[in-house]
């Protein structure tokens, strides 16, 4: 990235004694109106000339002003007859103010007197200068920092409503370091890989500073590395004819050859700056998981493991692979020597467990989200695809020595895409199979510890005292355990946990082999019988509970949704839950969360289906989806009181948790979101159908919030699926409802109408009265979507009378805003006004603060095209905030677009331009292309209002080309956009 070009703009540092400032000392400020305080008070600092003195003397450097000085300063070339003695009576009455020690009288002139740090210009010259050291020395993110706090300082026009001549000239220069200082904060932003956040800022400043070629330039890179190539090219086509029109010129050279470097699609261009920047992030990621203090034998692994890592600087693709069956100790292997190799690898390590031995391994898309966030790449800057954050994942390797440790992988094709494949890093992979396809890598196959390694590794967490009088009775353990560390660790930890208990009775519990020997003979099953010794030690309560929580999918329990599977009290729970822990069975996730390694969760399943009936089995089962309805359900309640579902549910034999306000249940259900949808998908009988698809309708938030769009969409599927085999129409009905929310978040209009209409059929042939409202209601928001208005209202219509006839208020005032909706789009926007506040006010009777926003969301839409701007943004603002508070990611982006309309309509477009571009980014990934394509022809308007028409024809040709391949309504207004460049 090129640094700013041209002189820099120095603004005269202020000469004051180094003195510390007291808490009564006095304080200015001319970086906005030109303040005096002492400690807290403010001053008052009189008349616009007695300010105008005062700047005059503050800005002086503590040098003495003489009167003609000032006389200047004043009035310039053209001073009254009194302009002395008015210069005279103004300084008296600052003395007052000020007192005699701070305006002092010299050689006919005056000066103040101040200590360091008292102006705050003094504090943003100092802030800047350590700024320029921070980046001199490469440290940017410290720069950055800085520099913001350098522009923080200013509140407003500097010397605000300051008159005079000199005022004038002072505030121009300080304005221009606003902008320069602007400009290299800018610069440091791209340095840092921030290039996406930057370009709504940078889309404000062109607008305001149209002939600024430097922002121009900025902004051209932001776009390039934001992926709009085509953008950035019509920046420069746009400031090419500006500067044509307004000066006469040609771009300044810089500029020209970005444009050559953008066409050629310069690699380097891409990049930040060569020299990796501190970013937010942690710059040296440490993610290995503790070694463990009793770590045992191994020593020719680890010396051959270790030796190849210490090579890896001038190898590519240092990729080691160790196999071997589960419980044999890879994990341990492998972490133990990526802590020995750490030195090695100075800019960090890696971790992910790609949980590749249960029935959901990592997705590798996900893993190097995680990855390219623990590198320090901004969430914004993280592409979509595979295929594109593998590549970025390499290039922000490339240059470091990063050791990666990928446990428990499923196969070389879920590795590849993980695999750094630059000199100086490394990868060290587990994995239960050998991945002799993995080109280049290393194998390792690991086998079962020697006796000799066993026995040692046994002592070190028994003791040597009670280990030393039972040698024998000790072999007869570990010979019992088959060598595998796992087991010799659960067992060994079992006997230290119980100082009643000798070796021999150990030895003694673990002599039946009936069906261990036969499992230790057969692969994988070893890991079975090394689990078989820990839970064959288990009191009965404990087996139960280790058998009966490892039904459950989700990726870790809770304490209370445990207890609730468990049939037990929470205290109980966790005492069992702990014991659990204590035997290495079950792993704590966090205070309150409890996991299985996904072999022990196999096992416990095994278990389960071995030492349970199935209708045990079948009734934890229950008890958690009762669990999770009920809480679910109140979790609905609070966020929409009045709503009939908890009338219309399935009843729950088990009761759920309580929350005291709206955000700490929200807190619950985005917590167990993953779990509770993991429920959802588990669920199989017909007896449970209903009580599933009522969980998912009592979770419709995750739906709209973006992180669970997908996960809530599959298992909305899974339940419309069940609900059909099962032929239960009014399940499959409900569950059709919840897949339209799904796919109306996602932008999916014509499924989430085929889905709709069958949900009402069938809710008429069975008479349901939930999806008899909510059907005809999402139907007449598709219409309104498509562009059929009146088919739209007679659905909105229909929805309002059966929400009335069920006495679902809330309902009722859903109906209505889209109703209102309906009506705007038709050209009726009295009526438009009307039905959304009839719909807010049922709202805010009731008490309903998100459903209210989503009111409010439509008034502001009908006050916009009435011509109520600022009614329209007080609302839209109204529901923004709510929207932000409630999670609500889908709803917080359209709000902000439209506040860009407003802005828009309101002449505003500089404005409308960066609102556009935030709603953009807050859109990315949910919302679908119809809703991007809005945005992005509102961008376009934008950008062609701020004279940027170059760069507003590829928004509206990116929303024209989504528009023609959804076959939407808008295709023509956005032809009409481009009339003048299509052809014909």
């Amino acid at each position: 990235m090129d640094r700013a070009s041209g002189p820099r703009v120095r603004v005269p540092e202020q000469r004051a004694p180094e003195k510390p400032v007291t808490a009564d000392a006095l304080r200015f400020t001319v970086l906005g109106p030109v303040r005096a305080w002492r400690g807290s008070q403010l001053l008052s600092s009189g008349s616009p000339q007695q300010r105008a003195l005062l700047t005059a003397l503050l800005l002086r450097e503590g040098r003495t002003a003489t009167a003609g000085e000032l006389i200047d300063a004043f009035w310039g070339e053209d001073p009254p007859s009194q302009a002395l003695a008015t210069i005279r009576t103004y300084a008296s009455r600052l003395r007052k103010i000020l007192g005699q020690d701070t305006l002092v009288s010299e050689s006919g002139g005056y000066a103040i007197r101040i200590d360091r740090g008292a102006l705050d210009l003094t504090l943003a010259q100092d802030l800047a200068a350590e700024a320029e050291k921070a980046r001199a020395a490469g440290d940017r993110c410290q720069a950055r920092t800085l520099i913001n706090k350098v522009l923080g300082l200013w509140d407003g026009e500097a010397l605000a409503s300051v008159p005079g001549p000199y005022a004038d000239n002072q505030r121009t220069r300080l304005e221009e370091w606003r902008l320069q200082l602007t400009e290299t904060r800018l610069d440091l932003d791209l340095e840092v890989g921030c290039h996406a956040e930057a370009v709504s800022e940078l889309t404000a400043l062109t607008a305001a500073h149209p002939l600024r070629e430097r922002l121009r330039e900025l902004l051209m890179v932001a776009l390039y590395r934001s992926g709009r190539q085509a953008e950035a090219l019509a920046v420069y086509a746009d400031t090419r004819r500006l500067l044509a029109e307004e000066l006469g010129v040609d771009p300044r050279p810089e500029l020209a050859q970005l444009q050559q470097r953008i066409l050629r699609a310069d690699e380097e261009l891409a990049r930040p700056a060569d020299e990796p920047a501190p970013a937010p992030a942690p710059l040296r990621p440490a993610q290995l998981p503790a070694t463990v203090p009793d770590f045992t034998g191994r020593s020719a692994f680890v010396a051959e493991l270790g030796s190849r890592l210490a090579t890896a600087e001038g190898s590519v693709m240092a990729v080691s692979a160790v196999a071997g069956i589960g419980g044999v100790g890879k994990t341990t292997l492998a972490v133990h020597v990526a802590h020995q190799a750490r030195r090695h690898f100075p800019d960090g390590q890696l971790y992910v467990d790609l949980q590749g031995a249960g029935a959901r391994a990592a997705e590798p898309e996900t893993v190097l989200g995680s990855f390219l966030r623990a590198l320090g790449t901004a969430d914004s800057a993280i592409p979509d695809t595979l295929d594109e954050r593998a590549a970025l994942y390499r290039s922000t390797l490339d240059g470091r020595r990063i050791l990666i440790l990928l446990d428990n992988a499923h196969d070389a094709a879920q590795i590849r895409p993980l695999l750094p494949g630059t000199p100086g890093c490394a990868a060290l992979v587990t994995s239960r199979v050998r991945m002799v396809d993995l080109a280049g890598a290393h194998l390792v196959d690991l086998d079962v510890m020697s006796p000799e390694e066993a026995l040692q590794l046994f002592t070190r967490i028994v003791g040597e005292e009670r280990v030393g009088s039972e040698r024998e009775a000790a072999l007869d353990v570990v010979a019992a355990c088959g060598f595998l560390p796992l087991a010799i660790r659960i067992a060994a930890s079992r006997l230290a946990a119980r100082r009643t208990w000798t070796v021999s009775v150990l030895a003694a519990k673990l002599a039946d082999e009936r069906r261990r020997l036969d499992e230790l003979q057969a692969g994988d099953l070893a890991v079975k019988a090394t689990f078989e010794l820990g839970y064959g030690q288990l009191e009965p309560a404990q087996a139960r509970a280790f058998r009966l929580l490892g039904l459950a999918d989700g990726p870790d329990i809770s304490l209370a949704a445990a207890a609730a599977l468990l049939n037990l009290d929470p205290h109980a729970a966790e005492d069992l839950l702990e014991a659990l822990v204590d035997t290495s069975l079950v792993e704590s996730a966090a205070p309150g969360r409890y996991r299985y390694h996904d072999l022990v969760r196999l096992y416990a399943r095994a278990c389960a289906e071995r030492d349970e009936r199935a209708v045990e089995r079948e009734s934890a089962l229950s008890r958690l989806l009762d669990f999770y309805l009920a809480t679910a359900a109140g979790v609905y309640a609070l966020e929409r009181p009045g709503d009939r579902l908890a009338d219309h549910r399935e009843p729950t034999q088990y009761s759920g948790l309580a929350f005291a306000d709206r955000h700490s249940a929200q807190d619950w259900l985005y917590t167990e979101a993953n779990s509770l949808l993991a429920c959802v998908r588990q669920t199989s009988g017909a007896g449970a159908v209903r009580r599933a698809v009522d969980l998912l309708w009592a979770t419709k938030d995750l739906a709209e919030s973006g992180a669970n769009s997908k996960q809530y969409e599959a298992a909305a599927i899974t339940m419309r699926d069940l609900a059909r085999s099962s032929d239960d129409a009014r399940a499959e009905g409900r569950a059709l409802i919840t897949l339209t929310n799904a796919r109306l978040v996602a932008g999916r209009f014509d499924q989430a109408e085929r889905d709709a209409q069958r949900a009402m059929r069938l809710a008429r042939a069975v008479d349901d009265p939930l999806p008899s409202c909510w059907a005809p209601n999402d139907l007449g928001i598709i219409a309104l979507y498509q562009n059929r208005h009146a088919e739209g209202e007679a659905y909105l219509e229909q929805a309002i009378a059966n929400f009335r006839a069920d006495g679902n208020r809330p309902g009722e005032a859903s109906a209505l805003c889209n109703l209102s909706r309906i009506h705007l789009a038709m050209g009726n926007t009295t009526s438009a006004v009307a039905l959304a506040q009839q719909g807010i006010d049922i709202y805010d009777e009731l008490g309903h603060a998100l459903r209210g926003a989503n009111g409010r969301y439509a008034l502001g839409l009908a006050l916009t095209q009435s011509g109520r701007f600022a009614d329209a943004t007080e609302q839209l603002h109204d529901a923004l905030a709510v929207f932000r508070d409630s999670r609500q990611r889908l709803w917080e982006g359209m709000a902000t677009f439209r506040l860009a309309e407003v802005d828009l309509a309101a002449g505003l477009p500089a404005q409308a331009a960066t609102k556009s571009e935030q709603a953009l980014a807050i859109l990315r990934g949910i919302g679908g292309e119809w809703r991007r394509g809005n945005v992005l022809t509102v961008l376009g308007r934008a950008l062609s209002e701020i004279g940027q028409p170059g760069r507003a024809q590829v928004c509206w040709r990116e929303a024209l080309d989504i528009y023609e391949t959804l076959g939407s309504a808008e295709i023509e207004t956005v032809r009409n956009l481009l009339v003048p460049t299509l052809p014909a």
